[in-house]
């Protein structure tokens, strides 16, 4: 494209990035430049002023008293962007200068009433009211004594007090409006605040749960794998045939952790393959205790009541329990001759019950650390609005017992 085509395009190049500049908005150069403005009406007001004052009066000295008065009325305007209420005061004693040399309300007294919305744009009614009434004297003071004289009778009075008070209302609006719009902007900004600390907060909470998701895989399987491992290897000169049947148990299980450990990364990778791969749940209950029997744990599983159906999550949230369980009896339970896992369905809960008849190990030192399983376990309950109690049996053994409310679940 040409530079000729450029240059009447929609926008313009910047010299040094060579990136189009955005149009610029309506206005926006003049609001650059405020001061300008600001200069141009001081300016306009002095100039329209200068030429009468020989109108009121008639001697040098006043006159030459009347321009500076004049050029206290309309200079201290260029500051009023900074100091509001130093400008307005320089002017009213200017003001009160002008009534005291005799001479009558001047065009340059146009600018009280540009102060007066000045201040009433920054303040509260709190500040802006009593300045308001405070130009309100002065034109009482200078313009009552001569009323009649002058131009001004009582109507034409009446009016400019008006005018002040129409001025000072003008500019609270004009305040009100620009705070309104301020706490709008904040709240845009809290809210933007909240919802990223929301997000925050999901973030965690997904990482949380994909770290326990994780954590039950990991811990589950490789338990499964050392406990037939060390079966494999007590037994393979003995009985070779077994300790293989073993090994493979070995592989099928580290092949299933495999599968559940790309899925739970392809939850963070939507692009990754098995991404969107179900979930294990109650129906696999049978095949997890079919593979802890394969390591030699005698466990038996019971359905009682009539199966509905629950939430992928809640779903899920057994499957955890059961698995966390049975990793807890591979590693804390020692020596079991009888393991019990059982489902029963109610009207509003799903209860889940694992109970062992272990001693525990001889030496817990020995054994691995406690982990975070419980912990795990608890946060998926909860979170679900159920009940957990893990502890000894009185009889011996140690139990697990969750109970999970299904109302509204099905």
């Amino acid at each position: 494209m040409s530079s000729a085509s450029t240059a009447t395009g929609r926008g313009t190049a910047d010299a040094t990035t060579g990136q189009p500049e955005l149009p610029r908005a309506p206005g926006s150069w003049l609001r650059e430049r405020a001061w300008l403005l600001d200069v141009l009406v001081a300016l306009a007001v002095f100039a329209y002023n200068l030429p009468i004052l020989p109108v009121y009066v008639s001697d040098g000295p006043r006159l030459v008293g009347l321009i500076v008065v004049s050029v206290g009325l309309c200079a201290p305007y260029l500051w009023r962007r900074r100091y509001p209420l130093v400008v307005l005061g320089v002017m009213l004693t200017a003001a009160c200068v002008q009534v005291l040399l005799g001479a009558p309300i001047i065009a340059a007294d146009f600018m009280l009433l540009l102060a007066v919305y000045n201040v009433a744009t920054r303040y509260g009614w709190a500040v802006s009211f009593p300045v308001a009434v405070a130009v309100v004297i002065w034109l009482l003071w200078a313009v009552l004594p001569r009323l009649g004289e002058n131009f001004i009778d009582m109507g034409e009075l009446l009016s400019l007090v008006a005018l002040i008070a129409l001025v000072w209302t003008w500019g609270t609006l004009v305040r009100v409006r620009r705070e309104y719009v301020a706490s709008l902007q904040e709240r845009a900004h809290q809210l933007e605040r909240e919802r990223e600390a929301q997000a925050q907060i999901a973030v965690a909470e997904e990482r949380a749960r994909i770290a326990r998701e994780i954590h039950d895989i990991v811990s589950h399987s490789l338990s499964v794998v050392v406990v037939m491992s060390e079966g494999a290897a007590s037994i393979v000169d003995a009985e070779p045939e077994r300790a293989k049947s073993a090994m493979l148990g070995v592989r099928d299980t580290g092949r299933s952790a495999l599968a559940e450990m790309r899925r739970m990364l392809g939850v963070l990778r939507d692009d990754e393959p098995g991404s969107h791969a179900p979930q294990p749940g109650i129906a696999q209950l049978g095949r997890l205790v079919e593979d802890s029997k394969e390591t030699g744990l005698p466990v038996t599983l019971t359905v009682e009541g009539e199966a509905v159906p629950l939430t992928a999550g809640l779903d899920l949230t057994v499957y955890r329990i059961v698995q966390e369980a049975l990793t807890n009896v591979h590693r804390h339970a020692g020596s079991v001759s009888a393991v019990e896992v059982r489902l029963r369905y109610g009207e509003s809960e799903v209860e889940v019950r694992v109970t062992d008849d272990g001693r525990g190990l001889d030496d817990p030192l020995a054994g691995e650390p406690v982990g975070h399983g419980l912990v795990g376990m608890r946060e998926r309950i909860t979170a679900y609005g159920g009940t957990l109690h893990a502890g000894m049996r009185p009889s011996g053994g140690f139990e697990v017992a969750v109970v999970l409310p299904i109302r509204g679940e099905r």
